[in-house]
């Protein structure tokens, strides 16, 4: 009995241990602007074997942690409906296997220039190529850049690099010795249970995972719910990982699958708060699988590589981008986030390494290589963020939006808004705006209006600006995107406040209405009526007339979008009047 009280009080002091690190350690480097992720890794490496060594399994911690990644990208595939993830299929076919593609092959070269055998630098660069998905995202996160285009460009990359494991790791398999003589039936195995995988996935998506949730909502046990959440991640992941491709790549299209789902926003509520530890445990696993000795004894080879592998990478992640016209500032950033290897590099180099291309001295050098990127990542964002270019588009002289008050607060202030404004503040309301253009703001300033800096998308940037206290939201902005995450956010976290939102056209009133507005309104709408009915008097028709002309096909419009949003944008078609003559 002492022995077993023993063994769980020393289990408990790794508790805690992990748990002090991280409670310390992250406000301390977030307070002096050093972030979060760089604050686990120190403490990681605090506590690991090569500080106060009260953990001497890091990989233990690792292999745990890396569910919080999963997670992770669970929430991602939550926001990415397939029709968004189709539309950037270009970001992700295009730019990713851009980027890809010529990184392999400079880091390649720099291997070889490094003295490395082709076979072990092609290892090596195409291991520095995986971007780490954990850090990337975590910073694009504490940036709010995440949902940006910037971002989702970003993101896109990540998935493409994620989808290339399962090529990488196959080359692999081709380049160890003897590994020519691998039996074609074998591969075309390999490759036929990872697609087998991914149909398996889609069709519990598409067809149990929906009517599971809501025979367990009927039931109303939360903590069913939590649980259930967490065996779809799980065993999303688990089904991937069993058909030779990433985990995180299986939650990811699990999360996708479920983001049209009415259960969304709870299931991400239930995720969130294990996603949030696990990451940091992963982080700390990563600070203490720092290996100070081989460091020590290989300082000058690691030192360059570090070096050598950053600096290519980031050069060729700029000229990418450039040459893919996206901004300078935008490529300089991109190439500061993803300059790092990540942890899918782990897995090629452990491959590499069971297949003898690499010997256990290279593995643990190219590993130390990875992790001193990682660390060092935070560091070149905080030197971006200071010494890089700065974005063309000045916030100089506008305020943010905090604690405000108002009857109505009005999102997006362009030629709509300010029309909406008017018969508010005729009538005497209160009404708070904001809008993400700081022209806008300050041409609005010139003829009496106060217009708050804030972007709609944000959680935190709708309580500032008085979303919870309001009477009604409106949502005047024109990004179809935006607008529609706008509406489900505020609905979600807001239920109780009517949202009222502009439509750019059918499609996307029908969008709103799903995501719970109280009301909508295409923008071009009532103006063509109008224009339509005095087109009819122009041509002579008695005023009765045409207003019983114009009654008509408000009723037919009407009906026609109510038969839409059920059966899709060609239900209403025969409530259409057409000019073409039938046969």
């Amino acid at each position: 009995m002492a022995v077993e009280a023993s063994g769980a009080a020393s289990e408990l002091v790794q508790v805690v241990a992990l748990l002090a690190a991280g409670v310390v350690a992250v406000p301390v480097f977030k307070r002096i602007g050093l972030g979060s992720v760089l604050g686990y890794l120190v403490a990681g490496l605090a506590i690991g074997p090569f500080g106060l060594g009260l953990f001497s399994d890091a990989q233990a911690i690792l292999h745990v942690a890396e569910l919080g990644v999963v997670m992770f990208l669970f929430i991602i595939g939550l926001e990415m409906e397939p029709s968004r993830l189709w539309g950037m299929r270009r970001e992700i076919f295009g730019l990713g296997l851009a980027q890809v593609g010529v990184c392999i092959a400079a880091l390649m070269l720099v291997g070889i220039a490094m003295g490395f055998s082709p076979a072990i630098a092609f290892v090596a660069g195409t291991g520095f190529v995986l971007t780490s998905t954990a850090i990337v995202m975590q910073l694009l996160e504490e940036r709010g850049s995440l949902s940006t285009p910037k971002g989702q460009r970003i993101v896109a990359i990540l998935l493409l690099e994620d989808l290339a494991i399962v090529p990488l790791l196959a080359i692999v398999a081709l380049l160890a010795p003897g590994g020519q003589a691998t039996g074609t039936m074998d591969r075309v195995y390999g490759i036929g249970v990872a697609l087998g995988s991914v149909a398996a996935l889609v069709a519990a998506g598409r067809w149990l995972l929906n009517p599971l949730f809501r025979l367990l909502a009927a039931a109303k046990a939360r903590e069913v719910m939590t649980a259930a959440a967490l065996l779809v991640v799980l065993g999303s992941a688990l089904a991937m990982q069993l058909g030779g491709l990433s985990m995180a790549m299986g939650a990811f299209l699990a999360g996708v699958l479920l983001s049209e789902s009415s259960f969304r926003h709870q299931l991400e509520a239930d995720i969130e708060p294990f996603r949030g530890i696990l990451l940091g445990l992963f982080f700390l696993g990563v600070g203490m699988s720092l290996d100070l000795t081989v460091i020590a004894a290989n300082w000058a080879l690691i030192l360059t590589s570090v070096a050598a592998y950053m600096v290519v990478k980031s050069v060729v992640i700029y000229a990418v981008a450039r040459l893919l016209r996206a901004s300078h500032p935008e490529a300089m950033e991109r190439a500061a986030l993803m300059a790092q290897g990540g942890e899918f590099a782990f897995v090629l180099y452990a491959a590499a390494a069971s297949a003898g291309i690499i010997d256990g001295t290279t593995n643990a050098i190219l590993t130390a290589t990875i992790i001193l990127s990682m660390a060092l990542t935070p560091l070149m964002v905080i030197a971006f963020d200071r010494f890089g270019p700065k974005a063309s588009v000045s916030t100089e002289g506008v305020e943010v939006p905090e604690n405000l008050v108002g009857s109505a607060l009005i999102i997006g202030f362009g030629r709509f808004g300010q029309v909406v404004s008017q018969p508010l503040i005729s009538r005497g309301c209160s009404v708070s705006i904001i809008d993400t253009n700081p022209a806008y703001i300050r041409v609005a300033e010139q003829f009496g209006f106060k217009v708050y800096y804030g972007d709609g998308t944000r959680l935190d940037i709708l309580h500032a600006a008085g979303a919870a206290t309001a009477r009604a939201i409106l949502i005047c902005i024109d990004d179809r995107e935006a607008a529609r995450r706008i509406a489900e956010l505020a609905k979600a976290e807001f239920p109780l406040v009517p949202v009222l939102a502009r439509a750019r056209d059918r499609e996307h009133a029908i969008e709103l209405i799903h995501a719970g507005v109280a009301y909508q309104l295409r923008e071009t709408l009532e103006s063509a009526l109008a224009f339509g009915e005095q087109a009819l008097l122009a041509i002579g028709d008695e005023p009765d007339s045409a207003s019983a002309v114009m009654a008509e096909v408000r009723r037919r419009d009407a009906e026609r979008l109510e038969m839409e949003t059920v059966g899709g944008i060609y239900a209403g078609r025969d409530l259409i009047r057409g000019n073409a003559v039938e046969a």
